[in-house]
């Protein structure tokens, strides 16, 4: 496996009981999915993984059981926190844990400056000798990172290495930031694979999201490597409905977990409160799209 991040990397949903408890057990069902669909790497404890709900004894412990069960998968985990001192102890932590690379987003800034935002990043890396993934998710930080700026992170922080975009559009502010930074930044593009197609066009290197298909999202990688668009196409459009479904504005983890649950990798869907659960009408919309897209 090339040192290089390509392809995917799935994002991980954090298994919990009906109660709320963690479900470690799970964990090593959905290592086993990552590994079984082809996925190139995991990533843990980001949006998706539900980290901002989790306790500090809870996030070791989930960053211990994904990588304990990486079965030679590379584990990005999320370590982003409202402060610097945190976000560089969250990452020390990964590091020491044996992850691959720490996932990092804008912290929430107020009014966005981007000379202390260059310097967050700046104090990171000098803390932590893996690679830094940046995390431009401007719904979550409120932090809009313009093309210049994340070239200037990349072309003077060696330990940044990829950058997880999910600012759309995607494919347009790819072809930008390759202009500014050149072709060796590593772009992955997020937001459950609804634009993987345009993105790999633009030149992305792959797709950190959590689709709760992912061997679906594999399968259009992998076409698009070797230079199948037609088959890529075939793919993506087919499952397009389901992307879209999934991925439904503040309720895409609910369902995104459910969907888990159906395919037996998780033994429960619940989402940790104050987040939202499924209804019924989702659960049967869910499962008509499921039978419509042939899953």
């Amino acid at each position: 496996m090339s040192d290089r991040f390509s392809g995917v990397h799935w994002m991980l949903a954090t298994p919990f009981k009906e109660n709320e408890d963690l479900d470690l057990d799970s964990i090593g069902n959905l290592m086993e999915k990552a590994y079984t669909s082809g996925c190139e790497g995991v990533v843990a404890l980001g949006v998706t993984g539900e980290a901002a709900r989790l306790t500090d004894a809870e996030r070791r412990s989930v960053a211990r059981e994904v990588i304990s069960h990486a079965n030679g998968l590379p584990v990005t985990l999320g370590t982003t926190a409202a402060g610097t001192a945190a976000t560089v102890a969250y990452s020390r932590e990964a590091e020491e844990l044996g992850a691959a690379a720490v996932m990092v987003s804008a912290p929430a800034m107020g009014k966005p400056n981007p000379d202390s935002l260059f310097a967050h990043y700046r104090r990171i890396a000098d803390e932590v000798n893996i690679p830094i993934v940046v995390q431009d998710y401007p719904q979550t930080s409120g932090v809009h990172m313009a093309p210049p700026f994340i070239a200037r992170l990349y072309q003077e922080i060696p330990s940044v290495h990829y950058l997880k975009l999910e600012d759309p559009p995607t494919p347009t502010k790819i072809t930008a930031i390759r202009a500014q930074a050149g072709e060796d930044l590593a772009i992955f593009g997020g937001l459950g694979g609804m634009y993987l197609l345009d993105e790999l066009a633009r030149g992305s290197a792959g797709a950190m999201t959590g689709f709760a298909y992912p061997e679906v999202l594999v399968s259009i990688c992998r076409h698009m490597a070797e230079g199948d668009k037609q088959g890529a196409e075939e793919v993506f459009y087919r499952h397009l409905p389901l992307l879209l479904f999934e991925f439904q504005e503040g309720i895409g983890v609910a369902i995104r977990k459910y969907a888990l649950q159906q395919r037996g990798l998780i033994s429960c869907g619940r989402v940790r409160h104050p987040g939202p659960q499924t209804t019924e009408e989702t659960r049967n919309e869910f499962h008509q799209l499921v039978e419509s897209v042939g899953l």
